[in-house]
């Protein structure tokens, strides 16, 4: 593998979008078989701070749109299209609460789903922030990555 650049997104991704079945979506997706992403850096953070909201959040990412979206389940370190976590208590200034986790082995051919969910009635969204490497791969590399993202589905 080769690295060829860097890319970040960053958005915003509500509760109500991701028990919908509908998390933010990430189009990474070139046409291309011979290129991918990793992710190496996965920050989350609340856009609410107001008394009547509840800044605490969890958020994932997966390589796929059909993700667990259940309290239960929301973040389960079997499903192998999870690839990312992160939680935050109170605020982005209580670092020390704060939690992040991103398997170094990941690779993502197709595209990238936030999903999010906060306790309360934090209705505002959760922020996000992804940054990931770009490389050159082999053909047979990008067809075993995606078959294994299908695999999970």
């Amino acid at each position: 593998m080769k690295k060829i650049g860097e890319y970040t997104a960053r958005g915003k991704v509500t509760e109500a979008d991701t028990t919908a079945g509908n998390p933010q979506q990430i189009p990474l997706f070139d046409g291309r078989f011979d290129t991918a992403y990793r992710v190496v850096e996965f920050v989350i953070w609340s856009s609410s701070y107001d008394s009547s909201s509840n800044p605490d959040a969890i958020g994932k990412l997966s390589k796929n749109k059909t993700g667990t979206t259940s309290e239960s389940n929301f973040m389960n370190a079997e499903d192998d299209n999870q690839i990312a976590w992160a939680a935050i208590n109170g605020s982005i200034a209580n670092a020390e609460s704060n939690f992040t986790l991103v398997d170094p082995d990941n690779l993502i051919v197709e595209d990238l789903y936030v999903y999010a969910r906060t306790p309360g009635t934090n209705t505002n969204g959760l922020n996000y922030f992804v940054r990931m490497e770009k490389y050159e791969i082999s053909d047979w590399q990008g067809a075993l990555s995606m078959a294994r993202e299908r695999a999970g589905q």
